[in-house]
């Protein structure tokens, strides 16, 4: 990339972002919530914020977002659990709607911080089944029974010449530049960059040693619910299918399409309950053919209708 052009885009960046009228509304419980800051028709706003000192104010927001130390560190503290953590340069912090933070910092230098804000329908109907598979990444983007502090956030770690800093830079540019197309540009950017998100969140979540075999399945099941066989388990960790399965019964009490209904039915009642989506947007991000075959399934385990 010309290092010129993507110095004045980010200069660009960083002057539209002091002009930013952060509109913050106080709830009824007492809280504030940060609105939208782009335009109506926007599903994806790039910012840069550029400083020596930051402050801001404990507030939510009423959308996704992630925010990448692309030059320095910064400090993000969580109001629920009085606790702060330092986003170190090439690191980024991603935030969803209705958790307490705000990010900090006093330092010798300016800090650099790439923000991508995703509206919160926008990113659950067109970017969340990306992320989803991941067992951790659906209870942290969409359930609020948070269990600590880093139940909260999630922090990863890129380096820098990673994939991720690069689509960044070419966000920056693109965004800077206010063409008309700019919204469709934007999305397979986005797109790859929550692929390296995943990816790299597996990364961070490789099994420990010594861990239970049938522990290693279940994550396994987990994270490959929307598609996986008998076989494709056996497959991954060199077993025979019918020794998996055994093992399975011996220690979860489940056989393995009793856990993977279980996963399927656990997410088709989150995502029913939390989000707007159809009955129909549910069914094909669990992997379900057709929504006949997911109301048919939810009926049989719940007992009423997907939306009775």
């Amino acid at each position: 990339m010309n290092a010129d052009l993507l110095a004045s885009s980010l200069d660009k960046l960083a002057a539209d972002f002091d002009a930013i009228e952060w509109d913050r509304r106080p709830t009824p419980d007492g809280h504030l919530l940060q609105m939208w800051p782009g335009e109506p028709d926007e599903e994806i706003k790039v910012c840069v914020c550029r400083r020596v000192d930051i402050r801001e104010p404990f507030h939510r927001q009423d959308f996704f977002f992630l925010n990448y130390a692309y030059k320095g560190d910064y400090g993000a503290i969580s109001e629920k659990y009085d606790n702060r953590i330092t986003v170190r340069e090439d690191s980024c912090y991603i935030g969803r709607p209705n958790a307490d933070y705000a990010i900090y910092g006093h330092n010798a230098e300016e800090v650099v911080i790439i923000g991508v804000l995703i509206q919160r329908e926008s990113f659950l109907r067109n970017y969340f089944s990306i992320l989803a598979a991941d067992s951790n990444m659906f209870r942290f983007f969409l359930t609020q029974d948070v269990g600590g502090y880093e139940d909260e956030y999630l922090r990863l770690d890129f380096g820098r010449d990673s994939l991720a800093r690069n689509i960044l830079e070419w966000m920056v540019v693109r965004y800077a530049e206010e063409l008309d197309d700019v919204q469709q540009v934007l999305r397979p950017m986005t797109v790859s960059l929550l692929l390296e998100v995943a990816r790299e969140r597996r990364a961070q979540r490789k099994d420990a040693p010594g861990k239970k075999i049938s522990d290693r399945f279940v994550r396994y099941i987990e994270d490959h619910f929307d598609h996986v066989t008998l076989a494709d388990l056996g497959a991954h960790f060199s077993y025979h299918p019918n020794y998996v399965s055994t093992v399975l019964a011996k220690e979860t009490g489940k056989t393995f399409s009793e856990l993977v209904l279980e996963q399927r039915m656990f997410r088709a009642q989150t995502l029913l309950q939390s989000t707007d989506l159809s009955v129909a947007e549910v069914a094909a991000m669990l992997g379900y053919s057709n929504a006949s075959n997911f109301h048919k399934a939810y009926k049989g385990y719940f007992g009423t209708t997907p939306r009775g």
